[in-house]
């Protein structure tokens, strides 16, 4: 990665309060802003669980609706004759 591309992401989590940098001459020295963090975790736990619920929950119902068209009876498909022209 370049210096640049480090210098914007460094700005970007700067910005978005994800970290605290504090300039010393030339060296930049960043502090993880751990707050932000964890309330993004929790956010982010909330719909881990939300999602595998509802994707448990569908999982169910597509096996449920397999196992019940393996247990119906096929009907037999019946194939018309056509006529021969002479």
């Amino acid at each position: 990665m370049s210096l640049a591309a480090a210098s914007k992401h460094i700005k970007a989590l700067e910005n978005a309060g994800l970290i605290h940098r504090e300039v010393r001459g030339r060296t930049h020295m960043c502090r993880l802003a751990a707050a932000p963090l964890a309330d993004a975790h929790d956010w982010l736990s909330f719909y881990e669980r939300f999602w595998t619920d509802r994707l448990d929950a569908l999982e169910r119902l597509l096996r449920e609706d397999d196992a019940r068209k393996k247990a119906a009876p096929t009907p037999k498909r019946t194939v018309a004759k056509r006529g021969v022209k002479s």
